[in-house]
């Protein structure tokens, strides 16, 4: 039979030592911790290959489908070319109403993303390479589009570059963490 002393030095061992194993791990993290405003996108910012959908009011022949080409620019009729590259849809908009007043009384002018340009995957998956983006996306789902990890995925971070950003930046995997329209995502791969 033990004696009490004797049972709470053990329980006092036992929670130190693995206060310390806590403790350790967690020194040993290689994330970097993002600030909750990393993973929430702000306003979209239109870029080279997205497709946008352009209606002005009562004029058919304005409206139709346009393409951001490679130099971030639209061909746009009457107006020529227009920057569309780093612009929200709503600043588009307006820099085209404002274009087009010198040719239309009052043009009322609606812009709206058709499709937003690919993400790109690559890294420790199954069939790395460029697909469509979809609405709401996250790093698991683009994943699964990729026909899933490979056996020496790293699954527990990823690595993102942004469209809009030099570098790439590590980030959690997991299930909430966003893609945004041509985002690179690299999975890296494990140490074993």
């Amino acid at each position: 039979m033990s004696s009490p002393i004797w049972h709470t030095r053990r329980t006092l061992l036992l929670g130190l030592s693995l206060g310390a194993g806590a403790a350790a791990l967690g020194g040993c993290s290689t994330v970097a911790s993002t600030p909750e405003s990393a993973n929430q996108p702000g306003e979209y910012r239109l870029g080279a290959g997205d497709q946008l959908r352009i209606t002005v009011f009562n004029e058919a022949e304005l409206t139709g489908q346009f393409v951001v080409g490679s130099q971030g620019t639209i061909s746009y009729p009457l107006v020529g070319t227009i920057e569309a590259a780093g612009l929200s849809v709503s600043e588009l908009g307006q820099r085209l109403q404002q274009a087009l007043s010198e040719y239309i009384r009052q043009p009322n002018v609606s812009v709206e993303v058709a499709n937003y340009r690919p993400f790109f995957i690559l890294g420790e998956v199954q069939r790395p390479g460029t697909y469509p983006y979809s609405a709401s996306l996250t790093v698991l789902n683009a994943v699964a589009t990729a026909g899933g990890f490979t056996y020496r995925a790293n699954r527990n971070r990823v690595f993102i570059r942004h469209a809009n950003e030099p570098d790439e930046r590590a980030y959690p995997l997991s299930i909430a963490t966003p893609v945004m329209p041509g985002d690179t995502i690299r999975i890296g791969e494990r140490l074993f």
